[in-house]
């Protein structure tokens, strides 16, 4: 399940069994963090969910400023309660990308405002696929692609240093 975590909606997308396709589930709106985290909690499992990819804010430049350490406090809280894989994808330029797809759609600005955050969970969601997708085709065994996924995913979550 991808998740786009804004400060008044959280855009909510899944993949399909075989994890190749995102698809837009449903945009929260939010409340109160236990409420918010009750529908999460209902809707993994309604859908089986196996894990939770949440896009992270980056800068332009790559470095966390306060939307990302707020979408990081949010996983800390989250996890305190839902006890499946948490990972962080890098989601700079996702919600740009959404809008340009709506407009291009000739969506009316109500519709985008409506779908906005869901669809940007869903390019959120596809990228984390698409990558695990590479990594499972270029490697021969599949615990060498569950390593190299893993080891390609943490890249995205560590905040990064200025060494």
């Amino acid at each position: 399940m991808g998740l786009d975590l804004g400060t008044k909606t959280i855009g909510i997308a899944i993949s399909d069994s075989l994890q190749s396709i995102s698809t837009g589930l449903e945009t929260i709106k939010r409340t109160k963090f236990k409420a918010d985290s009750a529908r999460l909690q209902e809707i993994i499992e309604e859908q089986q969910i196996i894990a939770l990819i949440l896009g992270l804010p980056l800068n332009m430049d790559g470095s966390e400023g306060p939307r990302a350490q707020s979408t990081r406090a949010f996983a800390r809280n989250v996890s305190a309660n839902i006890s499946l894989p948490l990972i962080f994808w890098d989601e700079r330029l996702s919600t740009v990308a959404a809008e340009r797809a709506l407009i291009e759609a000739d969506s009316s600005r109500k519709r985008r405002k409506e779908v906005i955050d869901k669809m940007a969970a869903t390019i959120i969601l596809q990228g984390a696929l698409d990558r695990l997708q590479y990594i499972r085709n270029h490697d021969d065994s599949a615990e060498e692609a569950e390593t190299a996924s893993q080891s390609a995913i943490s890249l995205n979550s560590e905040p990064k240093s200025d060494d």
